[in-house]
């Protein structure tokens, strides 16, 4: 499919650190995130995505709140989550919600729908993980419809019957584009395909070009299902900096924090530095200078065959001068130059 490329920015809201490694508070970190949201826009990025999360490490547990305050402040950027975690959540708060996002950004609202990767928002909000995956295909089908804005009768097992219902407030020139995340479930593809949603794989290790397989599966299923052929997007992990050096040496320490705290409540070994090195220079860490960073992105939309590329620019506790300038370096240097090389 033919459509101009689209190169955002996520951030999962990290709770950082300050100069000197004090940790920041909440209230700060979420402060900080709609700033790099604000120079996003100035810099001509073309979406700016926050992820949901309800854990001490990340400061964001209500993503649309801080998009609407980027929104107020902006008038390019898209504003997208990354993700929703619609299994714990309730379908018609999440329309309402996103359509009241919608209208304080004269259209700029996206939804961008998972399962979720950490699960402490289940018992939060009084979920079952052993419904996991009835919770997400039931709410996926039920915000399908209530997008089409008409009124909605829907029965399932997770949440009470609706019956005629109507939601507002209704968009201007809606649906709201939503997508699916996917982090390499066949099934997954294609039920982002059944439900008409484009498709945004999450890829946060090894060689991308692997996941050419569920691009094909994804196209091939929308044709199977007589459906419009829809964009795909890729959400990669990495740091920008100056040079490779600096930006390899700055972000190690943050990611070996993060990976390490995570990995020891999933049952992983510690990472390693060389392991970062290989990831790095063959997976899918983008991390660099802006010339390396934008190279390595251009050459996984040619493999892929993408229309999106949304750079998560910074992984565990950076500090917030760092991810400023990382935002500056994406949207007025790599942004440029990775149209270039595609455009050669």
């Amino acid at each position: 499919m033919t459509q101009q490329l689209e190169l955002g920015l996520d951030t999962f809201g990290d709770v950082s650190v300050d100069a000197d490694g004090v940790r920041l508070p909440y209230a700060q970190v979420i402060r900080n995130t709609v700033e790099q949201g604000v120079l996003a826009d100035s810099l001509g990025v073309d979406v700016f995505g926050i992820g949901e999360h309800h854990r001490d490490d990340f400061a964001v547990s209500a993503p649309e709140i801080l998009l609407a305050a980027i929104a107020a402040r902006t008038s390019h950027v898209k504003l997208s989550t990354a993700v929703t975690v619609l299994s714990s959540d309730d379908p018609v708060r999440v329309f309402e919600r996103f359509s009241t996002l919608h209208a304080i950004s004269n259209g700029r609202a996206e939804i961008t729908l998972g399962r979720g990767s950490f699960t402490e928002s289940f018992p939060l909000f009084g979920y079952d993980l052993h419904d996991y995956e009835v919770l997400f295909e039931e709410k996926i089908g039920l915000l399908a419809e209530l997008l089409t804005e008409q009124p909605v009768t829907w029965q399932g097992t997770t949440r009470a019957p609706l019956v005629d219902a109507d939601v507002f407030p209704k968009t201007e020139g809606g649906p709201i584009r939503t997508w699916v995340g996917v982090g390499g479930s066949p099934e997954s593809v294609v039920r982002a395909a059944r439900y008409g949603f484009p498709l945004a794989l999450a890829i946060i290790g090894g060689d991308p070009v692997r996941f050419a397989p569920y691009v094909e599966l994804y196209h091939r299923a929308l044709a199977q299902m007589e459906m419009p052929d829809l964009p795909v997007g890729v959400h990669s992990p990495g740091f920008l900096a100056d040079t490779d050096v600096e930006a390899r040496e700055l972000a190690w320490p943050h990611y070996e924090a993060m990976h390490n705290r995570i990995g020891a409540e999933r049952g992983w070994g510690p990472t390693s530095r060389d392991q970062f090195e290989l990831e790095v220079a063959h997976g899918s860490q983008y991390v660099g200078s802006p010339e390396t960073v934008a190279q390595k992105i251009a050459a996984t939309v040619r493999a892929l065959g993408i229309q999106r590329f949304d750079f998560k620019y910074a992984s565990g506790p950076v500090p917030h001068e760092h991810l400023m300038h990382a935002v500056e370096l994406y949207g007025g240097v790599v942004i440029p130059r990775v149209r270039e090389l595609l455009a050669a």
